[in-house]
């Protein structure tokens, strides 16, 4: 059965979907609001303001909704990404309405305790200071950020530390009042229910809610980059990394599909959202060029669905004794052989096939349904993901080899090298 798209009074989206393989459901709040939708002093807020939200309100204190959950038989979760925060829950159908109870409550009711305010302050800090013990991870928001001269996904969604340590309470319970509205909110359901009934219940828990105010847009459009930009991060680990990025386009773009392909083709074709999976093959062009060739341990590429123009990337873990100039060399080398000869027929077949599966793997079951629906809603449009297979299948050779040559230029390039500090410091001597 086709999803079924309704919009209450107050703006909020509702996108319903029958499915009675299961007696199970799952209910996701989609919020258009993440780091995308963050000014420089203010970023980490929306990530900060989805952990404040599981503090509870007055209905459901702090810890409640957890016991509900676990004696429904249910799961849930929260997330936070560029374009949206999102929180789900999945029970066994007869329990969903626990999951609207909830939602619709903490949509105007949290309290923002200013002690788990300050409790929290710690927690996310320890969090970011956990990853940035990872090199790569410390190299990936470096040169995220310099791959963005205006947008703001020049922002990691966790924040930048020193907003970390200066936002205030206030800051945060503005944030909230102003995108957790039902005019900002996509609400999804999948399962095992009748889908008049289910909407006059969502009409029940989320109809009497004030729309909230029009939610500020963002403005910004990065410019078109026209200079090759470096990155050298040095550090105590003597593992070398190198990661490669490149301006790509949006997911509702024309050129987003034939680049999914371009993607598979040469890092192996992955699952696109929290749902999916990883690389699923050693097959692919880059593995063959650089791990098949001992340059280094691992080849990944990365491109995913956005609400505005983000980025395709290559990284890569190089093996010992091996030169950034050598691993550089040789995926330009793949690059360039795509632009020229493009790719083939079978390569072509492959890549698709196996996005495909990633693509089913990812939404059949409701909870991964309900995800897909939600987040395509916010990044395109359900249609968009409607047409997933069609779209994928009508992609030919010479759109892969089109985009290839459009998006990997050396004058768009931006390039990050993670380096030893004793390796900087000898070459640094040598020269």
């Amino acid at each position: 059965m086709n999803p079924q798209k309704f919009t209450l009074d107050n703006g909020l989206q509702v996108i319903l979907q029958e499915s009675h393989v299961a007696p199970v459901a799952s209910f996701w709040i989609f919020y258009r609001v993440g780091s995308r939708n963050e000014p420089p002093g203010l970023t980490g807020t929306s990530h900060w303001v989805e952990h404040m939200l599981f503090k509870g309100t007055e209905r459901f204190p702090r810890g409640e909704f957890d016991r509900a959950v676990a004696r429904a038989g249910g799961i849930f979760n929260g997330m936070t990404g560029q374009d949206w925060t999102t929180y789900f829950e999945t029970f066994p159908a007869e329990r969903i309405e626990l999951a609207l109870q909830v939602e619709s409550d903490r949509m105007v009711n949290a309290v923002f305790d200013p002690e788990e305010f300050e409790s929290e302050r710690f927690v996310i800090i320890s969090e970011r200071e956990g990853s940035e013990n990872d090199p790569f991870w410390r190299l990936n928001e470096e040169v995220q950020a310099a791959a963005f001269h205006v947008h703001s996904y020049r922002h990691p969604v966790i924040g930048w530390k020193p907003d970390l340590l200066n936002l205030q309470r206030e800051d945060l319970y503005s944030h909230y009042r102003t995108f957790y509205t039902p005019n900002n909110a996509v609400a999804v359901t999948v399962g095992d229910f009748d889908a008049t009934e289910m909407l006059a219940r969502i009409e029940r828990y989320f109809g009497g809610l004030s729309a909230g105010p029009e939610t500020p847009p963002v403005r910004a459009v990065e410019p078109q980059q026209a200079a090759e930009r470096r990155i050298l991060l040095r550090g105590d680990d003597p593992t070398a990394y190198l990661l490669m990025s490149f301006p790509a386009p949006a997911a509702d773009h024309e050129d987003f599909f034939p680049l999914i392909v371009l993607d598979a083709v040469l890092g192996g074709a992955k699952g696109l959202g929290v749902m999916g999976g990883g690389s699923n093959n050693r097959s692919n062009r880059l593995y063959r060029a650089l791990v098949d060739a001992g340059l280094t341990v691992d080849a990944d590429t990365s491109f995913r669905p956005t609400v505005d123009p983000f980025v395709f990337t290559v990284g890569v873990t190089l093996a010992p004794h091996v030169e950034h100039e050598q691993v550089e060399d040789a995926i330009w080398r793949e690059l360039v052989r795509i632009q020229e000869e493009g790719v083939t027929g079978a390569e072509l077949a492959k890549a698709a096939q196996q996005t495909k599966a990633q693509f089913a793997l990812s939404s059949e079951s409701v909870t991964g349904r309900a995800y897909w629906l939600g987040f395509s809603e916010i990044v395109a449009s359900t249609g968009w993901m409607e047409a997933w297979y069609e779209t994928l299948a009508a992609v030919t050779p010479e759109d892969v080899q089109r985009v290839a040559r459009r998006y990997f230029r050396r004058d768009g390039q931006t390039v990050g090298w993670y380096m030893a500090n004793n390796e900087a410091h000898e070459e640094e001597s040598d020269a």
